[in-house]
Parts: structure tokens; sequence; C-alpha cells
């Protein structure tokens, strides 16, 4: 029988969609009151790879991901995507976002994704939030999964995972 131990700490990252660069900015105060203080933010990207915001969101989406300084505990992740969505909520007009904040957590061996949404790969983690290992980490590099996000996938977010998962590596081990 194995015995029963704590796991290791997760660099927790949000990917943002917004295509208004005030709201952007805005949502750094929150996340950081909330989440730490920021320690990388990725370049932008057209988000491009699906239409599925736009009709809420328009035209001209702009992708990115930052990562949070303090490391934490992975059971956190349910109320950390609660408190994403009350952000999302916070900066919409009527019922139309004008930000999307994925919330998720990178360890040595994957990228996490937390979701409302339930699907045959997610498991339940509480208070109607799911989770999803989005890639794995093996050889050097994120490994493509049949429901990995094509913008999960970019050279962009590939650049920005590898080097949270350095930091990660480096915070563990001090």
């Amino acid at each position: 029988m194995g015995t029963i131990g704590e796991p290791k700490q997760v660099k927790l990252f949000c990917g943002i969609i917004s295509c208004e660069e005030e709201i952007k900015q805005k949502s750094f105060d929150v996340l950081k009151e909330k989440l730490g203080e920021i320690d990388f933010i990725s370049d932008e990207m057209p988000f491009d790879f699906s239409s599925y915001y736009n009709p809420e969101m328009g035209n001209n989406l702009k992708r990115f991901w930052l990562s949070f300084e303090n490391l934490a505990s992975a059971s956190e992740l349910a109320d950390i995507k609660v408190f994403t969505n009350s952000v999302e909520d916070g900066f919409a007009i009527g019922e139309k976002r004008r930000i999307n904040i994925d919330s998720g957590y990178v360890t040595p061996a994957n990228i996490i994704l937390a979701t409302t949404k339930d699907f045959s790969h997610r498991i339940y983690l509480s208070k109607g939030i799911y989770g999803e290992v989005t890639t794995i980490y093996k050889k050097g590099g994120y490994i493509k999964l049949p429901w990995s996000y094509p913008d999960y996938l970019s050279d962009l977010a590939t650049d920005f995972f590898l080097k949270i998962r350095t930091k990660l590596m480096n915070q563990l081990t001090r």
C-alpha cells in the first residue's frame, strides 16, 4: 500500500482572451490582489483558432498567458476558477463578457486547466468545476492530447509554459 503524502505545490497561470486593452490591464490588478504578484506575461497573439468567443466578445481578440510568483496547492484550483469566473462577470456588460480568463496550473508533468464543462476526459474537482490534463510534459516539450486546445500548443504557449515550468522546478528545489 502506498503512503499518503502531500503533493508538491504548483505554478498558477491564467490564459486571457480579450480585445480590450483597458480591461486586460484592470484584470491584472484584480488577479494580483487574489493570486499574488505576476512573474511572467507572454507576448500576445491573435486568437484566430476559433470564432467561439466572437459573438460575445467581438473580433480582433488577442490571447496571452500570465503566471504568478507564489506557488499554490493544486487543491485550490476550483476556488480559483470560481474567482476568475466572477472577474469575467465583473467586467461584463449585460450577458456579454469582455474578457475570458482560463485558470490553471503547471506541474512538472503537465498543464491542468479548470473548466465548468464536464466531458469524458475531465474529472470533477468541486463547486461545479472540472479539471483537465490539457498537455503533458515529455522529453523536454509538451505533448498534444486528443483534446488539447491548439492555442495551448502554439510556439508562444509552449515557450511560455516551458519557462514557467523551469521556474517551478527551481522553486520546488529551494
